[in-house]
């Protein structure tokens, strides 16, 4: 099986900086399913908040699949946590048109560690007991989470941002850490919304002040006529301890063409260089102010 997993934003929103097509339409949806599932990717990562996305998935038919989906945040008004939980979880299922999940993601930590959390957990746990739910995880923006759920609840799934720019799951070792207690580990942001695919001259003028990574990654590109693709996807999966590399697609080219990237053979480089902490840059909910 392939270590690629299909991100499904695209098929229910415009999602993504470099992306020009905007929502992927059904027939188009459709054909990259289809592509996946010759290819040997056998994992989907879709959200209860991705618009249409959970819907359109079902329509096509995702019997050959694995299917991860993430519960948003819960409402502050919400009376009774356990029947909110479980309706929204069914809601999903009917949307999907599948019986249970693989794996089922908490979108906002926060829900976990604040008041009433023993509520949320009794009952995400029994959803994994009546086998709606195989698997229970996460959705993290940065590895400091991890620090305040150590004694929360068992996880079975981290998914967390990590590519060449943004690497701090590994470098505070907790990408290890997962990895020898057996949580699976999905990585996602490997091109950074396309960031890093966008030709120099087309990165947005707000990014400007990283103008220096952006020459870097050009300059190094360009003369060992290296493909930007190819570079990004050998990181995350050339780590033993990355269970999945989740990859978010405008179109069905798109797919092939990073199918074929993910199967390149990439020649070991210091990428060091590229590398920054700066939370303006590698946590794309802060774009919008720059």
């Amino acid at each position: 099986m392939s270590k690629l997993a299909l991100g499904t934003a695209q098929f229910g929103l415009n999602y993504g900086v470099a992306n020009k097509l905007g929502k992927i339409e059904f027939p188009v949806a459709k054909l990259i399913i289809r592509l996946a599932q010759d290819e040997k990717i056998n994992l989907i990562d879709t959200a209860f908040t991705y618009g249409e996305s959970e819907t359109t998935i079902g329509k096509i038919g995702i019997r050959d699949f694995k299917i991860v989906s993430k519960l948003p945040e819960i409402p502050k008004e919400c009376q009774n946590v356990e029947s909110w939980i479980n309706n929204e979880v069914n809601k999903c299922l009917n949307r999907l048109q599948c019986k249970s999940l693989y794996g089922l993601l908490i979108h906002q930590t926060k829900n976990l560690i604040e008041k009433k959390n023993d509520l949320k957990i009794n009952e995400l746990n029994k959803l994994k007991s009546c086998k709606l739910v195989e698997k229970l995880g996460v959705s993290i923006y940065d590895p400091n989470e991890l620090d305040h759920l150590k004694n929360v609840m068992e996880i079975d799934i981290v998914q967390a941002p990590l590519n060449i720019i943004d690497r701090r799951l590994e470098k505070s070792g907790w990408l290890s850490k997962l990895h020898k207690k057996g949580i699976e580990v999905h990585t996602r942001s490997s091109f950074l919304q396309g960031l890093l695919l966008m030709p120099r001259a087309k990165i947005p003028s707000k990014f400007n002040r990283w103008s220096k990574i952006w020459d870097s990654w050009s300059q190094e590109l360009e003369k060992n006529n290296l493909d930007a693709a190819s570079v990004c996807l050998s990181y995350p999966l050339s780590l033993p301890e990355v269970s999945r590399v989740i990859v978010g697609v405008d179109s069905f080219e798109q797919l092939k063409s990073l199918i074929l990237a993910s199967n390149t053979n990439v020649e070991k480089r210091d990428w060091s260089f590229m590398e920054s902490s700066d939370l303006n840059l590698i946590n794309p909910s802060n774009w919008e102010v720059l």
